[in-house]
């Protein structure tokens, strides 16, 4: 994400000067390290992890959130690095914080949160999200990775129980976190289609998902 990487890391420091920002990063080699290197040289309050191959979206946020636990913070939240979070956002889902244990955004909560998006994405985002929820029978937008955790509610082994270390791993964690009684709350969040760099998500990532999402609802019933 080197051609959006800069220009997250400015808007949330803008946001707010206090937070300690960590930042994964999957054995890139468009040289987004070294951008990264060179802001932590700046600000120690930027953080990174490089890791030695892909080990996937949903492993990096495990691997995140573990690190937030060690470092017994209060609080943590997760953002894609893809420009297609907007940091506006933040101070909204750590104030409804208060009184939940977890909180998300949802892109169909807003009217028009999708709509720059081309027609096929639309509908495959929007199909995904209506059977995700029927097939396990809850109500969010699952597969956002916006969202904002209260650790002394949460417990940590009980985010560690989603096993896939993909795309599924948000609506596989959130289901979990519903079955165990969480208090999840969403609030309204427009997702803009991405402007720089290219999506990570393959043909492969899908029917991968959709096996995974089967084989889990399946299991759900027996």
């Amino acid at each position: 994400e080197k051609k959006n990487i800069t220009l997250l890391i400015k808007k949330l420091i803008k946001v707010s000067d206090k937070f300690d920002i960590l930042i994964i990063d999957d054995n890139s080699t468009d040289g987004s390290r070294n951008d990264i290197i060179a802001f932590n040289k700046k600000n120690k309050k930027i953080n990174f992890i490089f890791r030695k191959k892909k080990y996937g979206v949903g492993s990096a946020h495990k691997e995140g959130l573990a690190y937030a636990y060690k470092k017994k913070y209060n609080i943590a939240l997760t953002i894609d690095a893809d420009g297609t979070h907007n940091p506006k956002y933040i101070n909204p889902l750590i104030k409804n914080l208060k009184g939940h244990s977890i909180t998300m955004t949802n892109r169909f909560l807003s009217k028009n949160s999708l709509i720059d998006w081309p027609i096929h994405r639309k509908f495959l985002t929007t199909v995904r999200y209506y059977l995700i929820n029927f097939m396990l029978n809850i109500s969010y937008d699952t597969s956002g990775g916006f969202r904002c955790y209260d650790l002394k509610k949460v417990k940590k082994k009980d985010i560690m129980l989603a096993k896939d270390d993909s795309y599924s791993f948000f609506w596989e964690s959130t289901y979990i976190l519903h079955k165990k009684k969480y208090k999840i709350f969403e609030i309204p969040g427009d997702l803009p289609f991405r402007k720089l760099g290219d999506s990570k998500m393959r043909i492969r990532d899908i029917l991968s998902a959709l096996l995974y999402l089967s084989s889990y609802s399946f299991k759900r019933f027996f």
